[in-house]
C-alpha cells in the first residue's frame, strides 16, 4: 500500500499499488562487455533475452542490473566540473574486504577516479567502469 501526498483537505489518503521492481539500466556501445565486468564484479551471471542489445545481470536476489545497446554512446565526463554526474553505482562492502574489493575491481578492468586515502570510518573508492560510468566502493552501513 502507499501512500498519497495530502488532498485539499489536508487528510493523506492511502492507495493500492501493484507490486514493482526497478532496475539500473546502463547505456554503452559493447552491453555483452560490459554485462561481464558488472557480472563478475557482483558475483552475478549476464543473461541476454530476445533482444541481443538489452543484457541482465543476474544475482541471486533477481535481476541487479541492466545494460542496454546505445549505437550513438559517448561515454560520460565526469568529474570534469563542466558536466554533472547523471548516476552512479554505489556497491556496499564489507569493512574487512575493501582493499580485496578494490583490487577485484581493478583486475576487471575498474579505472579508480578518486585515488586519495579514504581509509576509517567513512572509506569510499570512487572508479569508473569499462565504459566510463562511475560508481563507488563503500562500507555496507549495518553489518550483514
Amino acid at each position: 500500500m502507499a501512500v498519497r501526498p495530502p488532498a485539499a483537505s489536508g487528510e493523506w489518503e492511502e492507495q493500492m499499488t501493484v507490486a514493482k521492481q526497478s532496475v539500473l539500466v546502463l547505456d554503452c556501445a559493447k552491453p555483452e562487455e560490459l554485462a561481464e565486468f558488472y557480472a563478475a564484479l557482483l558475483g552475478a551471471e549476464a543473461r541476454i533475452g530476445t533482444n541481443p542489445d538489452f543484457v541482465e545481470i543476474v544475482g541471486n536476489r533477481g535481476v541487479e542490473l541492466a545494460i542496454r545497446r546505445d549505437h550513438g554512446y559517448a561515454p560520460p565526463s565526469w568529474p570534469r566540473p563542466d558536466d554533472s554526474q547523471q548516476a552512479h553505482l554505489r556497491i556496499l562492502v564489507e569493512r574487512g574486504d575493501m582493499d580485496e574489493a578494490e583490487r577485484e575491481a581493478v583486475s576487471l578492468g575498474a579505472r579508480p577516479v578518486d585515488t586519495k586515502n579514504n581509509s576509517g570510518p567513512r572509506d569510499e573508492r570512487v572508479y569508473s567502469d569499462p565504459a566510463g560510468h562511475s560508481f563507488t566502493l563503500a562500507h555496507t552501513s549495518a553489518p550483514r
